[in-house]
């Protein structure tokens, strides 16, 4: 008997430790712009949406903990209390005005709390600032074609076979890695417009807080304005055929200065601007 306590309480300390472990995995995997390892948690914000997405997420965390809890500590409650053992002759209240007032008005207090800064975040989400920077991303079968309208610019981005990353000095995250990033700059209003050439696909960078359909015959927008430099993976999150799953979204995010550079060298007519930065082949378009 002393036996099996003994190792009925290694294996509670294991899970314990295990469970502490994961918690703090969930830190200490995490990486900016990119899944990790038993991550728990919504990716590492990069914008002010997404901190407004995680702030929310978490706010309705708490609600919803909150209500599990009580409504559990009533059943608990009503287990041991009205049960036939202990209350052989049950109560033949029919009404309580206190608690039938509670529980209509509470609920909505509650929707209201969550109403709130719920129509706050899609206002946010919705309303496109003006744009430093438009892109236009173009869902096909299966690949990314990105056009800056603007600045005369369109190239196709392809995810990267194992065979190609296995050649870089710093491999990206396998099927997220493309030859052909997005490339932005850091802090400045970008709008990203999205269309379908043959299916619909669906643009989503989870560290943007942004998700959008690429409709054929239609242009929808959204936006975002990265705060830290790095490269960020997104992926079509749209069932769009057999390669669905093959179709990353990368977007690297340099200086003002990084991206002028870059800029220049497309224009120049130059079809190698991958180390000015390492933002991937452009090509004018015609």
């Amino acid at each position: 008997m002393t036996k099996a306590k003994a190792q009925m309480g290694r294996r509670l300390l294991g899970l314990v430790v295990a469970g502490g472990a994961l918690v703090q995995g969930g830190a200490a995997f995490a990486d900016m712009g990119q899944p990790a390892p038993w991550e728990y948690r919504l990716q590492q914000a990069a914008t002010p949406v997404m901190e407004n997405i995680i702030w929310f997420h978490n706010l309705l965390l708490w609600i919803i903990t909150i209500i599990t809890l009580f409504v559990l500590a009533l059943l608990v409650t009503v287990m041991v209390k009205f049960n036939a053992r202990a209350n052989p002759v049950p109560s033949r209240t029919t009404h309580n005005s206190l608690i039938e007032v509670a529980w209509t008005l509470i609920p909505v207090l509650i929707l209201v709390a969550i109403a709130v800064p719920s129509f706050r975040l899609l206002f946010l989400e919705l309303d496109v600032p003006k744009a430093d920077v438009t892109i236009k991303a173009t869902g096909n079968q299966w690949n990314w074609t990105y056009s800056y309208p603007d600045d005369k610019i369109e190239y196709t981005s392809i995810m990267l076979a194992d065979e190609d990353r296995a050649k870089l000095a710093s491999p990206p995250p396998r099927l997220l890695g493309v030859d052909h990033a997005i490339v932005v700059p850091v802090n400045k209003v970008v709008r990203v417009q999205t269309t379908g050439a043959d299916v619909i696909h669906s643009f989503a960078v989870p560290s943007f807080g942004i998700k959008i359909d690429a409709i054929p015959g239609r242009l929808n927008e959204t936006w975002f304005k990265a705060t830290a430099l790095g490269i960020y993976y997104g992926q079509c999150s749209e069932l769009c055929g057999k390669d669905h799953a093959f179709m990353p979204i990368a977007v690297k995010v340099v200086s003002d200065q990084d991206y002028d550079a870059w800029k220049k060298c497309v224009q120049s007519g130059k079809d190698d601007c991958i180390d000015v930065p390492d933002g991937g082949k452009a090509k004018q378009s015609s």
